[in-house]
């Protein structure tokens, strides 16, 4: 567990009755379910490997069991910057943001990605959604090295988010954020 701008204070002062839904989602996922995927990398080719995608599933199943919910915010990003001719061809209609869920203004992510989408939910996409009225702290969940290594190459991992975010430091925009690093 890694406390950042005071994530650990700030959840469990404001939210300490919601924190065991979480913990409960967490140790409801029995991962050895997930380990469904196998490799097609040439350093683990036909190797059995925990699948994000089935974990991330799961995840959604067991918060959703006690109301969590995602939350869509459209975006409508401007043109006004565009060469003219550009603008002809801009086609930016659909995007959205998504948080992964959202309960009483608290804000939870899985990511068991690419290292860029951990940084990215912690210092830009909580911060946003946090301006835009839906959250006012967040739940980071990770996994650590030990899981990281058994799924595709490129997971990033807890003890790495931690490194970067310390080596960082916090800025004035940040918003509470309780990092938690889990295992199989």
């Amino acid at each position: 567990m890694y406390s950042f701008n005071k994530g650990e204070e700030t959840v469990t002062k404001r939210y300490a009755h919601l924190l065991p839904e979480v913990q409960a989602a967490i140790n409801a996922i029995d991962a050895s379910q997930h380990k469904t995927k196998q490799s097609k990398e040439k350093t683990m080719t036909g190797q059995m490997l925990y699948s994000p995608v089935s974990i991330n599933n799961a995840f959604k199943s067991e918060l959703g069991e006690t109301n969590w919910a995602p939350v869509k915010v459209f975006c409508e990003y401007p043109t006004t910057y565009y060469l003219d001719d550009y603008k002809i061809r801009a086609k930016l209609k659909g995007a959205f943001r998504e948080m992964d869920f959202v309960k009483e203004k608290l804000g939870i992510e899985v990511q068991f990605g690419k290292y860029s989408f951990m940084v990215y939910n912690v210092c830009a996409k909580m911060t946003i959604f946090r301006n835009l009225g839906h959250i006012d702290c967040g739940i980071e969940i990770v996994p650590v090295k030990t899981f990281a290594l058994e799924m595709s190459s490129g997971v990033s991992y807890f003890e790495q988010l931690v490194w970067d975010l310390e080596s960082r430091g916090v800025a004035d925009i940040d918003i509470p954020v309780l990092i938690l690093g889990i295992d199989a």
